[in-house]
Formats: C-alpha cells, structure tokens, sequence
C-alpha cells in the first residue's frame, strides 16, 4: 500500500506550484482534511474545463483519469456533474487549476 500524504498539504501544494508558475488556482469545496478525495478541474481562462478524479488501476496503484469535459454548447451540465459529485462524496475537494497545460501539475 502507498503512503498517502493529508489531503490538505497535497491541495496546498497544487496551488502552490500553479501559483509558482504564474497561473490561477483556488479550492472550490473542501472536503476532508487528511483523508479526503480529489477532483482537480483544469482549465485555462475559465474555460474548456476536464475535471480528473483518482481511480484504481490494475496495479492496484490510483492514478489520475479524465471524468468530464466541460461541453461549450452546454456550460451548465459541467457545474451540475461537479454538484453532483460533491453530493455523493462529502469528504471530496473540488481544485481549480486555470493555467496552460494544467494537467502536468498532477501527471
């Protein structure tokens, strides 16, 4: 099994490093201080939005997946897919990461 560091200081550290290389990143939901799960949206100028989730692999490892993309004809389903999730699981932190090619801040 991983050693897991608390979910707080991994949220801070995202926005830290986002903010570091000049881009926008804040904490929409908070969600449990050490142990809880993660969603990061990224986007670039508040727009085209993929919000990725950890999920088990095979390896028995968790590693980053796409869940959503933000669909620009229909901006609204985006925002409930997020409400939702965060319904399902309380203990979910909801990051916004706005900064060109904001997927490397989690590979």
């Amino acid at each position: 099994m991983e050693a897991r560091i608390p979910t707080h200081l991994e949220v801070s550290g995202l926005l830290r490093a986002v903010e570091a290389a000049g881009g926008f990143a804040t904490v929409i939901a908070k969600g449990e201080r050490d142990a809880g799960t993660i969603l990061v949206i990224c986007c670039e100028n508040g727009r085209n939005g993929r919000a990725y989730e950890r999920m088990p692999r095979p390896d028995g490892t968790r590693g980053w997946m796409l869940a959503r993309t933000e669909n620009p004809e229909n901006p609204l389903e985006f925002g409930e897919y997020l409400d939702r999730r965060r319904r399902q699981d309380s203990d979910l932190w909801i990051v916004e990461l706005d900064i060109p090619d904001a997927e490397r801040f989690i590979e």
